[in-house]
């Protein structure tokens, strides 16, 4: 089966920081294992560098935005996708055909279309109407919702019927958490039959435990926790410092946090450090995640519910347990790890982390990425050729 990959997310980079942007990183790469798969992005770097390894993209750009349009400047989003469909069609169009293939006038070059689902964009729904193939539509966030609350939406009403005549539309729908599947088909109005709960994976490495504290610089008996992710408000890291000092031990926080100054570093006075060592990838991650005697996800009582933390499967996977707060489908991916406690209660999380220092390490539990792929092309192969008519009532201003 022949794919095609969208992200018309500009703010989801192929080679970007963030988790989302590993997640299309691993994905594909999974996705191209197990067949053939073309990547179209709208973005493959931005101002904060390159990161993971190089993943082979069709980059179709995002437009400019007059600053005199500013209360429609989520039109650029818009035509950022509508210019990745136009890209992918010019591709189709003209792309040789391979001896024994279909030509191209009884045939596309792609037999399904997956596509990360975001805000203002309905590529995936113009090509597969186009090509006469089926799409499968990779939902991660309520994203009207998680706009309002996170961001701005300078258009609600329209982003609303956008949001919700795409989803409805999906011959299927793929989620990353049991919520979402239920606010597809309770809130939303999307068929049962068509929504599936597909967790997210990890790579298959398998890191060393003692090669990872000589990375860190730690003996092999020092305590040590550790939060792989960002320090996005809703994540907890904030409480972590003082959480280290409450238990004992080394904290390492893994990925984008900055170093603090020299004199905020020597104001917290002797004991336990905090080790920052950047972003990681590949057999490196899986080291350090290996040196590690906890792995944490301290989510608040107020975080998103929707999330399914990449950060869990790989605690997980290398065997880490896991001491997270009770928030969304955490208790679910966390059972059998590792300990839930109740969010905003600090006694109760420094508790479950003494408990797990020096205790046996669960097994490890490894969800790949291949399995992910796997998935997905099986339900592609179940869907109906022909794909929804083109959607005629997406229309704004200017396009």
């Amino acid at each position: 089966m022949r794919l095609a990959y969208l992200v018309a997310a500009g703010g989801i980079p192929v080679q970007g920081p963030t988790g989302a942007s590993g997640h299309v990183r691993e994905l594909v790469q999974a996705l191209r294992r197990t067949g053939p798969c073309a990547l179209y992005a709208a973005v493959e770097a931005d101002h904060r560098g390159r990161f993971g390894p190089p993943v082979p993209a069709t980059i179709t750009g995002t437009p400019g935005w007059p600053s005199w349009l500013a209360p429609w400047r989520e039109l650029r989003e818009v035509r950022a996708a509508r210019a990745l469909a136009r890209r992918v069609l010019e591709d189709a169009h003209g792309a040789p055909v391979p001896p024994g293939r279909p030509t191209r006038e009884n045939g596309p070059p792609y037999d399904l279309l997956i596509e990360r689902h975001s805000l203002f964009s309905d590529a995936s729904w113009r090509v597969g109407a186009r090509l006469g193939i089926p799409w499968i539509l990779e939902v991660n966030a309520p994203h009207v919702r998680e706009r309002q609350r996170f961001e701005e939406l300078r258009q609600p009403a329209l982003a609303r019927r956008w949001e919700r005549q795409v989803l409805q539309a999906a011959p299927c729908i793929v989620t990353v958490s049991p919520w979402l599947r239920r606010w597809l088909v309770d809130t939303v109005g999307c068929r049962p039959e068509r929504v599936h709960w597909l967790p997210n994976g990890v790579p298959p490495w398998v890191g060393d435990r003692a090669r990872g504290r000589a990375r860190l610089g730690l003996a092999a008996d020092d305590p040590v926790i550790g939060f792989l992710g960002s320090n996005r408000p809703w994540h907890g890291a904030d409480q972590l410092p003082a959480l280290a000092r409450a238990v004992g031990a080394h904290l390492v926080l893994i990925g984008g946090f900055p170093s603090p100054s020299p004199a905020a570093e020597g104001a917290a006075g002797p004991g336990p450090r905090v080790l920052r060592p950047g972003f990681l990838h590949g057999q490196a991650l899986a080291d350090v995640l290996a040196a590690l005697d906890v792995g944490l996800a301290p989510y608040p009582a107020d975080a998103p519910p929707w999330f399914c933390p990449l950060k869990l499967f790989h605690y997980r996977a290398q065997g880490t347990p896991v001491v997270a707060t009770d928030v969304g489908a955490l208790s679910e991916l966390v059972a059998g790890g590792g300990s839930v406690v109740p969010p905003d209660e600090p006694r109760a999380l420094a508790a479950a982390v003494k408990h797990w220092l020096g205790a046996p390490r669960p097994p490890r539990r490894v969800r790949s990425w291949d399995s992910v792929a796997r998935e997905l092309r099986t339900l592609g192969a179940a869907l109906p050729r022909r794909a929804p008519p083109a959607p005629r009532g997406l229309w704004a201003p200017g396009l």
